[in-house]
């Protein structure tokens, strides 16, 4: 009998419903039903719980070749989970901009910050504000998903804060801001980078 069949068997003897259970071992409903229909394993964590709260032994809940599939999905998770974090990180360092002298002036030499820009239309300013903001409010959202099981919801913000970061670089490149372009143009390389590990590593 495999893992599947083995905890609606289990839950069904105590008359549980998914939801139930879920409250039982402190996870997700979608996570029961996953389980139980066979689309994944539970990490090694929610295992012990399922052992504990039924009273059987993990040998019994799943066979040595489940456990290694089930060692496989978590250590992909993990690092789909971490990749997510550190690119969401990286859009919130784009605040930096707001305040780091890499603007150039108009005619004048010396770089000021965003916020000391003279020599450019105010609503060029505004743009560049609302671009960076943007980013940063992505990517904090995207800091605060990744502490949740919502994989599909990392993917998205992934998505979006890549391109967030291609407009930010196209938009410096051609109102002539190359410093600024630069920078912004790094974030996207670590971002893809990142992302070829780990879909190399999570194979």
């Amino acid at each position: 009998m495999e893992f599947n069949e083995k905890l609606q068997e289990l839950r069904k003897s105590k008359g549980l419903t998914q939801e139930e259970l879920a409250k039982e071992l402190y996870v997700s409903r979608t996570a029961i039903s996953k389980w139980e229909s066979g689309r994944g394993y539970p990490n090694i964590e929610s295992l012990k719980e399922i052992s504990r709260y039924f009273g059987v032994t993990i040998d019994e809940l799943i066979c040595p070749d489940e456990i290694i599939t089930a060692a496989e999905n978590e250590k992909r998770e993990t690092i789909n989970r971490y990749t997510a974090l550190i690119c969401s990180v990286l859009d919130v360092f784009t605040a930096l901009l707001l305040f780091i002298p890499v603007f150039g002036n108009g005619a004048k030499a010396a770089s000021v910050s965003m916020f000391n820009l003279t020599d450019i239309s105010l609503w060029i300013v505004i743009v560049y504000a609302a671009t960076i903001g943007i980013t940063v409010l992505n990517g904090i959202c995207g800091v605060i998903i990744s502490h949740f099981d919502k994989p599909l919801w990392n993917k998205h913000r992934l998505v979006t804060g890549l391109a967030l970061s291609v407009i930010s670089v196209c938009l410096f490149i051609v109102t002539r801001q190359p410093y600024a372009g630069l920078i912004c143009f790094a974030i996207p390389v670590v971002k893809g980078y990142l992302i070829l590990r780990r879909n190399t590593n999570g194979k």
